[in-house]
Formats: C-alpha cells, structure tokens, sequence
C-alpha cells in the first residue's frame, strides 16, 4: 500500500539483525480498552534524507505482539517510501475488539500526510482481518478505542532517555499525557479546525515526476491551471 508494507507471522526475535542495522528495539506494555494489557514488541531502524546534523528519520519499524487465547502473532512493518524519503507512519494506538487488531497511525510529517489523503483527523487506520492489514475509515474504528496507548513521538529516543527495554502502561500514559497537540492525547471523531502544530495546518502539496510541489510552486501553479481547463 503505497509504500507501506503489511505482514502477519511468527516473529522468533523481537530484535534479531536490527542492531547490526543501527536499530533500537524494546517492549511495551500496552493497556486495552478492556483494562488488559499485552506486550508489543517494537523495533525502529533509522536512515534516509535528513539534513546534516540532524538525525536520520525512521527507515523501518514494525510492531509484534501475541493475539490474545490464541498462538498467533500478528506484525505490522512501514517501510522505507522512496517518495518520502523516510517510512510513512508514526504509531500512536494499537487495540484488539472482538478478535480484530486495530492500529491507529498519524503520517510522519507533511510529506506523508499528503500522500496519505490528508486525513482530518489526521489518522491512518489499519484493521487486521485475520490475514492481513487493510486500511479503514475512521467510521469503522470501534467506538470503545479512545486513547492512545503507544510512545508516538520519537519513541526510540524516549525510551532511551529513560533507560529501559520495558516501558509500562503507567509510563506510557505519563508520556502521552505531556503531548500538546490534542490528536495524540485521545482519539478525536470530529474535524480538526486547527492548532498549533497540528498536521492539518501543513501546506497541500501534490506528487509531480517524484518531487511534491505546492501550488505556490511555477509547477503546482501549471498544474492547476490545467486542472482548471
């Protein structure tokens, strides 16, 4: 899908090969809206255009976790997207309703969030129907699936800063809770306006000959005046 590679299997090491890749993995304890809680295993690899300086952007990552009564593990992998220079998503909610995985994303950035239809809310949603994972609107993600339960911002770096493979529900929470933009405190069912940093307020740009251009642009503006004939 665009880019974004989805799988399910049996993952034998949460970390295997990733950190002769310059990757980070680590665990964490994910509270269901049910009140239970499972363990994901999350692995990033960065890499791709960054300016100097600055550190590279997430290149691959993937979460895997055990489903529930059963001895299948399910895994979602983003991968690099030559398009954007980087993968496409920042994970932010992972719940299971009724035997179906549910994983809720926000676009990694204004690039992505272009390519990805400017959603508003700026959610991408992939429901697991058993084989694989297909995107969904936001009318058909579950009512009870409310919070984000997942590090979304940097989470390589957060969990390094604090010092650990195993981050806690509890912590998790305590970092979501410092979040200014109110799309990643919760999940919102309604239109965006605005807000300061949100990715609603980001430039609408198009995809032309591999470069995304806006219509300010001498290529957007010819772009637009075509689609005006």
């Amino acid at each position: 899908m665009l880019g974004a590679i989805f799988a399910m299997g049996t993952v034998t090491s949460a970390d295997a090969g990733l950190f002769g890749l310059g990757g980070t993995s680590w665990k964490e304890e994910v509270l269901l809206h049910d009140g239970s809680t499972i363990l994901v295993d999350r692995s990033v690899v960065r890499g791709g255009r960054h300016e100097i300086g600055q550190q590279p952007p997430f290149k691959e990552q993937s979460l895997s976790f055990s489903l529930p009564g059963t001895n299948r593990t399910v895994t979602w992998e983003d991968r690099y997207s030559e398009d954007l220079g980087s993968a496409n998503f920042l994970p932010m909610l992972l719940d299971i309703v009724n035997g179906m995985s549910f994983i809720v994303t926000t676009p990694m950035g204004s690039l992505a969030y272009n390519k990805w239809g400017r959603p508003n809310p700026p959610y991408v949603i992939f429901k697991h129907d058993g084989k694989e994972w297909k995107r969904i609107p936001l009318e058909e993600l579950p009512a009870e699936i409310k919070v984000p339960n997942l590090i979304i911002s940097d989470p390589d770096n957060e969990v390094k800063k604090m010092g650990k493979n195993l981050v806690t529900a509890n912590e998790i929470r305590d970092v979501i809770k410092g979040y200014r933009i109110p799309e990643d405190r919760t999940i919102l069912r309604e239109l965006v306006m605005s807000g300061e940093g949100s990715l609603i307020n980001c430039e609408k740009l198009v995809s032309y000959k591999g470069a995304w251009v806006g219509p300010g642009d001498s290529i957007g503006k010819r772009m637009r005046d075509l689609e005006t004939k």
